[in-house]
């Protein structure tokens, strides 16, 4: 039903300038203190050791970095590498990291527009050599930024992409944009004007990769590896489709029971750099958070000031800045992504007020979900604003929920500025709210989801992870008792189903 990875959550602050490229690392010796995990939307008296979770949730191993004031203070791993084996987690265990490459590559991106080799606004068929971009479907050939494919608003179609076995052929970048064998994906394609809805793009993002080796001559990791991970002391980080098999201190796959995946090797194999190809740890991802959070807040940085408040500020009518997205208001505005390959899940975020920030990596198919819990407990350990967690009070049992039940049907030709990512991110067309066991449920394709009363007309998924469990679902009671209509909420974004 959502077809967006997840979590749908600028005020400038003062700051202290860091003085070199390179952010510290993590005080190794200094461990996480005592997480109590909880769900997102919860009662109050949820709580859960972290041990205990990853066992209920099949997830062998987790590295954690917390990041306060602009420095990693609290890193540790835990768990395994690999599953039934004393294969230790380490801040320097490798993780595939998923769509957190986006924030990568969108780094890279602009540090090579502040050295004037890109450009964020002008036509990217400027610096293509090897593809050239597809005509709209209207066959219209309006320019296409960096700034929109960036920010998930340049109108290409394919939201990610499959996972490769480790003996399956792999395709070149040009068969990838192409959708020819061995690539899984279909051809990258042009669905709505630029510039027009935000829609999130993982094949933007390959046109991104595009730009970056035809405009430099090299290779995209070779690119990184110059101009950011040398730079900010990444030094295990690499855009790589598949680590070497004898690569130390890597973390297998695992699948939703916690068992080996991806077998003899061990992980799968991500040929698509600039979306999902970082491999990386927890202590690189908490440098990056650094360099990113203090180009924001003052100068001398990895990025210019400017040039990262650009990257900070959202594009409508989406959430994403340049690369990350962004969620909440004055001293609790943050960037974050999340990222989702099949067996690894992986979470940053960083506050752009304090400096602030966490890293959550791990390497199992549940692993989006005990993140959410466990990005909770440290936001209750730290005392962060912001928490965009639903705390659940009494709601009364009503007789008038049979008045929800029913069908509903999206709304036609909605306004993209008011619905945000909600108007390609939600994908379903039609909805249906059934009662099973007294309890209002939604029904979206063939997917069940039990909601949760936050009062007597508002409701969330209390088993959804962000963004899913955050969604406000309204059902709209009219003096008549009639329910006309269903809108579903997400920040500012709203998406209007009317009953039929």
């Amino acid at each position: 039903m959502l077809s967006i990875d997840r979590r749908s959550l600028l005020a400038a602050s003062a700051g202290l300038p860091i003085t070199s490229t390179q952010p510290p690392g993590p005080r190794r010796a200094q461990g996480m203190p005592h997480l109590q995990l909880r769900p997102t939307v919860h009662t109050g008296s949820e709580r859960w050791p972290l041990v205990e979770r990853m066992a209920h949730h099949g997830v062998p191993g987790v590295a954690i970095a917390v990041i306060q004031a602009g420095r990693a203070t609290f890193a540790q791993g835990f768990g395994t590498r690999v599953a039934g084996e004393r294969a230790s987690v380490g801040l320097d265990t490798l993780f595939s990291v998923g769509s957190v490459s986006k924030v990568a590559t969108a780094a890279l991106c602009l540090k090579l527009v502040s050295l004037g080799t890109l450009d964020l606004d002008t036509d990217v068929n400027r610096w293509l050599k090897r593809w050239r971009l597809p005509s709209e479907p209207s066959g219209r050939d309006d320019p296409v930024t960096l700034r929109m494919l960036l920010s998930h608003t340049s109108g290409f179609n394919i939201h990610g992409f499959e996972d490769y076995a480790p003996a399956a052929p792999l395709p070149t970048l040009v068969q990838t944009l192409n959708g020819v064998s061995p690539a899984l994906n279909k051809p990258l394609a042009r669905v709505d004007r630029p510039g027009l809805r935000s829609r999130y793009s993982g094949g933007g993002y390959m046109v991104i990769q595009t730009v970056i080796e035809d405009a430099t001559g090299e290779a995209f990791d070779l690119v990184a590896q110059r101009f950011m991970f040398e730079a900010l002391g990444m030094q295990r980080s690499r855009f790589v489709a598949s680590p070497d098999v004898s690569t130390p201190d890597i973390a297998h796959a695992h699948d939703r029971s916690g068992q080996p995946a991806a077998q003899p090797r061990g992980w799968q194999s991500f040929p698509e750099l600039a979306a999902s190809g970082l491999w990386t740890t927890a202590a690189d991802l908490s440098k990056l958070i650094v360099s990113l959070a203090s180009s924001y807040r003052g100068p001398h940085g990895f990025l210019p000031q400017a040039l990262a408040a650009d990257m900070m500020t959202a594009v409508t009518p989406g959430f994403n800045g340049l690369g990350p997205r962004l969620a909440g208001d004055g001293e609790a505005r943050i960037f974050h992504h999340a990222g989702a390959n099949d067996s690894y899940k992986a979470y940053i975020e960083g506050n752009l007020a304090s400096g602030d920030g966490l890293v959550i990596l791990t390497n199992g198919a549940n692993g989006d979900v005990l993140g959410d819990e466990i990005r909770n407990a440290v936001s209750d350990a730290f005392d962060w604003p912001g928490d965009w967690s639903v705390k659940l009070g009494p709601a009364p049992v009503v007789d008038f929920l049979t008045d929800y039940v029913g069908q509903y049907r999206r709304r036609d030709d909605q306004d993209p500025t008011l619905t945000g990512f909600l108007d390609t991110g939600f994908s379903a067309d039609m909805l249906e709210l059934v009662l099973v066991d007294g309890q209002l449920h939604l029904k979206a394709g063939n997917r069940l989801r039990r909601l949760a009363p936050v009062d007597t007309s508002t409701f969330v998924m209390p088993d959804g992870y962000v963004p899913a469990a955050t969604m406000r679902f309204q059902l709209n009671r009219h003096a008549d008792r009639k329910v006309k209509s269903l809108r579903a909420l997400a920040s500012k974004d709203v998406l209007i189903f009317d009953k039929t």
